[in-house]
């Protein structure tokens, strides 16, 4: 009897570590469909999977077993403190690599890393889209002769479109649109018109020679009214006035120093700035 009672023990002292593995293949499984899920876009199918995965390990679905290996015998030389008090292998990689899914972080900062991987993605999808329209506006601009009077740079701001003033859009002393602007403006609100959700910034820069006219006290007056003609145009062709808005920074912000003619020139300008969301 003492034998046949040590040949069982032993037979199912061999076949406990089956369960173990399953257990572990289980829970691998589990992490690689998790990190799967967070690597794709799709917010909604992450949100979904989320949900399945949290009503699949909460326990209400699970069909009852036999006497769980915490409440079985286990020899006292046994190697696998782990499982003799009931705490799987394999929980501390799970809560490191899988924590919305087992809910092993609070609800609250679930949210913020989901959030900030989600801002992580629309920051590099807005990038490329900064950067498409870029090379569009500079393949129009030297297609049609305007190379040197449209600098479009991609900034911390967002997309700033800088159009010099001098012989394309405004005279001097002026805030009436020229006809030569016009048709950069159309190509410029066709491309604004596809996006639809970032907010544009109209902006107008003088040098800094002072005005005092009737219509124009000095360059305030001035860069803010040849925004607001731009922003006018902008709205005529298709743009949602919603999304626009015209400031005027006077001779404040050079580009470049205004002791030369070239310099001055430079800084009389519009900027149309699709700015940044994320």
């Amino acid at each position: 009897m003492r034998r046949r009672g040590t040949s069982h023990e032993a037979e199912e002292s061999g076949e406990r570590w089956l369960l173990t593995y399953s257990d572990m293949i289980t829970l691998l499984m589990a992490l690689f469909i998790v990190l799967f899920a967070i690597s794709s876009l799709n917010v909604s199918k992450y949100r979904t999977l989320q949900q399945a995965l949290h009503a699949a390990f909460s326990g209400g679905n699970i069909l009852p077993g036999g006497k769980p290996i915490s409440q079985a015998h286990v020899p006292a030389s046994t190697s696998r403190p782990s499982v003799a008090t009931g705490q799987p292998a394999s929980a501390p990689l799970l809560s490191l690599t899988a924590p919305n899914a087992l809910q092993t972080l609070s609800k609250g900062e679930a949210s913020g890393a989901s959030t900030a991987h989600f801002n992580v993605t629309s920051a590099a999808s807005e990038q490329e889209e900064f950067i498409t329209l870029k090379h569009q506006i500079e393949a129009y601009a030297r297609s049609h002769g305007f190379a040197a009077e449209v600098h479009p740079v991609i900034e911390r701001r967002g997309l700033a479109i800088r159009v010099l003033t001098d012989s394309l859009l405004f005279s001097s002393g002026s805030a009436e649109l020229r006809t030569q602007g016009r048709p950069l403006l159309r190509e410029v609100a066709g491309l604004l018109g596809v996006d639809e959700v970032h907010p544009v910034v109209v902006a107008g820069n003088t040098d800094d020679v002072p005005i005092h006219t009737a219509a124009f006290p000095s360059n305030w007056e001035l860069s803010t009214t040849r925004a607001s003609t731009v922003v006018r145009f902008l709205i005529s062709t298709g743009v949602q006035a919603r999304r626009l808005s015209a400031a005027g920074y006077a001779e404040l912000h050079p580009l470049t120093s205004d002791a030369t003619a070239m310099g001055r020139a430079r800084n009389r300008r519009v900027e149309i700035v699709l700015q940044r969301i994320y």
